[in-house]
């Protein structure tokens, strides 16, 4: 039986607040099948009072939420387009439940398959953005409901490395909603080339 790499993160991790697990999880690395990137920016959603969250209109979103342990993905297709992968956090502890949404990677590994997906040379034009990253990876409506903890077979993700410095986070606003602009639940990497909106420049419709 194949073991789970040293220090992946487990179920543990996501079983926290969303805001927390979001902002953890940048300098992190997700690694998708052959393809891998270090998570630069996130953003959060809460399962209650949060009108961008999609258990605030969907009832099959909060039947998710409820069902499906921390740490299993929550793919959805935006605008008809774009898979988006989400991560399900779910607080034991409070009813503080929710999703971390990947916006964007800086390629690490699988480079040359993520150039031939996206059609694009230029790593900064890869993964700087929910979507891109989806098709950047590979990710499909399949992927719905995969657990990111249980195995190594296919997606999971591994924290900072021991020993580099610590990544300085910046608090944004979240980028493509009409409602609860004003929520800083966006968490980016400062002076990262491969975020999807630089800090301070997402414009509220």
């Amino acid at each position: 039986m194949r073991q789970r790499p040293m220090q992946q993160l487990d179920e543990g991790f996501f079983s926290r607040d969303p805001l927390v697990c979001a902002r953890e999880l940048v300098g992190a690395s997700f690694r998708w099948g052959a393809c891998a990137g270090r998570v630069v920016e996130t953003e959060a959603y809460a399962e209650h009072g949060d009108e961008a969250c999609h258990t605030y209109h969907r009832p099959t979103a909060r039947e998710f939420v409820a069902g499906e342990p921390a740490g299993t993905a929550y793919v959805y297709l935006n605008y008809g387009m774009y898979w988006l992968m989400n991560v399900l956090c779910k607080c034991p502890k409070s009813d503080k439940n929710g999703f971390v949404l990947l916006r964007a990677l800086e390629p690490t590994e699988g480079i040359a398959k993520m150039q031939e997906r996206r059609s694009r040379e230029k790593l900064t034009e890869l993964c700087s953005g929910p979507g891109k990253l989806s098709m950047a990876l590979g990710i499909g409506r399949e992927d719905h409901g995969r657990s990111l903890v249980a195995s190594a077979q296919h997606g999971f993700f591994r924290p900072l490395e021991t020993g580099l410095p610590a990544i300085d986070v910046l608090d944004d606003i979240r980028v493509g909603i009409s409602a609860a602009q004003e929520l800083p639940w966006r968490f980016l990497e400062r002076d990262c080339p491969h975020v999807s909106v630089k800090y301070g420049k997402v414009k509220k419709s």
